[in-house]
């Protein structure tokens, strides 16, 4: 392939979703240029494919580049000027121009209008072959070097000669045990650590033992020494907590867990919309108005019958037990476990299709009014390969749209200046 194929304008490594939406702006900008994907693998747009359960949470119906940089853990500076260039508004648009409708849920989370990610996946291949992008999978990167007079050599595995580009994107999603990292170095790029983000947490603890699938509105959790909380709903598994607010919690503290190899107590409040007074006013008020009522029958919502059964359980109260018999030891132990419950998290768990890293390429190496690195001109970054990232709801396939938009943007200008 390489025998034949001439200098490319434009190479962009990885076949995801920030990777085809490079290629595919710039070949829209430029349609007689030559841009070419290199995929390691056989797939591409994998992580697409599994987004959202099959049905590829495209991005978020927050169209306030203000309020939509607070659902980024890491980048939102960088990413507020990025989002008044291109925004999920933007997005929206480009899908509807290409035939892809998308419908918004209640939660703001953008879907398209089949609830199927081969729907996107079909509209970027359709994109890039109508465009003339070129595809090459199974074309893993083993160097990369610039070229006297400009641009970079890069070399595949299995590859007789190496491939010439005038600029390269680099596009392959998260770092983490990439053979790219030490090429990346070898160009002085600076690596910020790689450490899980979005992950659930692993808890054994006879408070929540057989109620996995319980799901529960509204908590508030934090690491027990930390004031950064996160508040939402929580869902109780086979191996512990997951839910939005155990998800959000592990993306603010992605570094703090990691130091501690994710082992750290976990401090939960069941009722944040209840003050610790007014429980144990509604608990007096039991006891005088509903004395001979059993306590383990009086569930206080939206705490769910199963889950308050353990709980009073585990607070050493007998099921035959009423809200006169009630001691003020077991009172106070039951308030404490509603409103100040504290769990030992011994590790996460992270579904490996849908993963998220904290951590990558280094945003200040970054001019992200190009996406250009400032050590290597020439050589661009998109998506999630850079130290940005976003919470669950379609955050970080925006910004991998943002960045890959804006790259594309300044290659095109930058190779063929008007």
């Amino acid at each position: 392939m390489q025998n034949r194929t001439p200098t490319l304008d434009l190479a962009v490594i990885g076949g995801g979703a920030s990777g085809f939406f490079c290629a595919i702006q710039y070949a829209e900008m430029l349609p007689t240029g030559h841009v070419a994907i290199f995929e390691k693998s056989s797939h591409c747009l994998q992580k697409v494919r599994v987004s959202g359960g099959g049905r590829c949470n495209v991005t978020n119906a927050c169209f306030d580049p203000r309020e939509l940089v607070k659902y980024y853990p890491r980048g939102s500076r960088e990413l507020l000027a990025a989002f008044h260039r291109w925004q999920p508004e933007d997005m929206v648009a480009w899908f509807k121009r290409h035939g892809v409708i998308l419908k918004t849920e209640p939660d703001g989370r953008v879907f398209p209008a089949t609830d199927s990610s081969e729907t996107i996946i079909a509209c970027f291949f359709e994109r890039a072959r109508k465009c003339g992008v070129s595809l090459f999978q199974k074309h893993a990167l083993t160097g990369i070097g610039p070229l006297e007079g400009g641009g970079f050599s890069l070399r595949f595995e299995g590859a007789v000669a190496p491939v010439h580009a005038r600029a390269v994107c680099i596009a392959t999603g998260s770092l983490k045990g990439s053979p790219l990292l030490h090429h990346l170095e070898a160009l002085q790029q600076k690596i910020e650590p790689l450490v899980p983000s979005l992950f659930a947490f692993n808890v054994t603890d006879p408070r929540i033992s057989d109620v996995a699938g319980v799901s529960h509105p509204d908590v508030v959790v934090r690491m027990d020494g930390s004031k950064i909380y996160q508040q939402g709903p929580l869902l109780i598994t086979h191996r512990g907590f997951s839910g939005p607010a155990i998800l959000r919690l592990s993306a603010w503290e992605a570094r703090a867990m990691a130091e501690k190899n994710h082992h750290f107590p976990l401090i939960l409040d069941w009722l944040p919309a209840v003050k610790r007074e007014s429980l144990m006013a509604r608990f007096a008020e039991n006891r005088r108005d509903h004395g001979s009522k059993l306590v383990r029958n009086s569930a206080i919502p939206p705490v769910s019958r199963r889950l308050w059964e353990r709980m009073v359980s585990c607070c050493g109260i007998d099921d035959s037990i009423t809200w006169a018999q009630m001691s003020k030891t077991s009172t106070l132990m039951l308030a404490d476990t509603l409103k100040s419950a504290r769990f030992d998290v011994t590790g996460k768990t992270t579904n490996k299709d849908e993963f998220v890293t904290c951590g990558g390429v280094n945003r200040q190496s970054i001019d992200f009014r190009t996406m250009e690195s400032r050590v290597t001109p020439g050589l661009y970054f998109t998506g999630e390969c850079i130290d940005i990232d976003g919470i669950t709801g379609g955050f970080n396939f925006q910004a991998a749209w943002t960045t890959a938009h804006i790259a594309a943007t300044a290659i095109a200008t930058r190779l063929f200046p008007k």
